[in-house]
């Protein structure tokens, strides 16, 4: 058998490369029947997700854990599930203050091949083991290969170095029984079946990878401290509309008039989390980086030792009164 034929057979087998004759005749129908078709199928990828559930959150407690120590969530991927790694990556800066080097997207190929297809670049395990090698990858680390197939060798190299030099392990495909799955200590297998356009995995599994990244990016950063409730308190305000979300943050963590919280993040530099620990725990600038910094971030920690320290009902009634404005 030449390697073609091996690897068409082995496609054969993959759920999401699977044909489906009842739409084969879909470029004649008219262009709102299709919509409401593409519509009911990526309708199934959330209930796909819940399946996995269990496994995401085990997956997110020993990224979490890690990541306090010091350690890097790392995505590792080819194509669109590549794209979908650097993606998560890049949204993790503005959205909960990381270092831009604690939370990393690697793409098969480089960074080309986020808008251009890099010619055999996902069928290099060679290449992953180059790529972590050069971020240094450790035991406090965390690797993501990301696989709708979960037969990538660059995702599964990825898996395979990094699990060699110690670091947790994740595999994240849209197959049962995926070789990537199989490398990793924690293996996500979202099954949400044939796509639309035969082997376009770019339809419900890249919305399926995109969903599970959300989950494991978001509920990491809320597991670290990221959030108060569900309020982004460690957003970084680069531009105007992120100045504006940051005072409607602390307005509705605190109840307070605008007067006090302009003050607030006046004396904070900025800082969201540090201009509500001033305001609820009646502390300067200086103090509350300081207590911040000693409850590693975590900011209803840091109220707790402050001396005027705000309950959480007071708190919980100041958001809902704000709401109601």
């Amino acid at each position: 058998m030449t390697a073609y034929a091996a690897l068409r057979a082995q496609l054969d087998t993959l759920t999401t490369e699977a044909f489906r004759p009842e739409l084969a005749e879909i470029d004649r129908l008219s262009t709102l029947e299709i919509t409401r078709i593409m519509n009911a199928e990526d309708a199934t990828v959330p209930a796909a997700v819940a399946g996995q559930l269990e496994v995401i959150a085990a997956a997110v407690d020993g990224i979490a854990a890690r990541m306090a120590r010091g350690g890097r969530l790392v995505y590792a991927g080819a194509g669109t599930a590549g794209r979908m790694g650097v993606l998560d990556a890049s949204e993790c800066p503005p959205t909960f203050n990381t270092d831009p080097a604690r939370v990393v997207g690697l793409i098969a190929g480089g960074p080309s091949a986020m808008v251009k297809a890099v010619e055999g670049a996902e069928d290099s395990a060679e290449l992953a083991a180059e790529d972590l090698t050069a971020l240094g990858i450790g035991p406090d680390d965390t690797v993501i290969g990301i696989s709708a197939s979960g037969r990538t060798p660059y995702a599964i190299g990825a898996v395979e170095s990094a699990r060699a030099r110690g670091a947790l392990t994740v595999g994240l495909s849209c197959n049962a029984g995926s070789a990537l799955a199989a490398a990793a200590e924690h293996g996500i297998e979202v099954v949400v079946g044939p796509e639309l356009l035969t082997g376009s995995t770019r339809l419900k599994a890249g919305t399926a990878q995109k969903l599970v990244l959300n989950l494991i990016s978001t509920v990491t950063m809320i597991r670290l401290g990221k959030t108060y409730g569900n309020l982004m308190v460690d957003v970084r305000a680069s531009n105007e509309k992120l100045r504006a979300r940051s005072r409607r943050i602390v307005a509705l963590a605190t109840g307070a008039p605008d007067e006090e919280i302009e003050a607030a993040l006046a004396a904070t530099d900025g800082e969201v989390k540090n201009a509500i620990l001033v305001i609820l725990g009646g502390v300067d600038g200086p103090a509350a980086a300081r207590l911040l910094t000693a409850s590693d971030g975590h900011l209803r920690a840091a109220l707790a030792e402050a001396p005027t320290e705000a309950p959480a009902e007071a708190a919980t009634e100041a958001s809902a009164a704000t709401g109601s404005r």
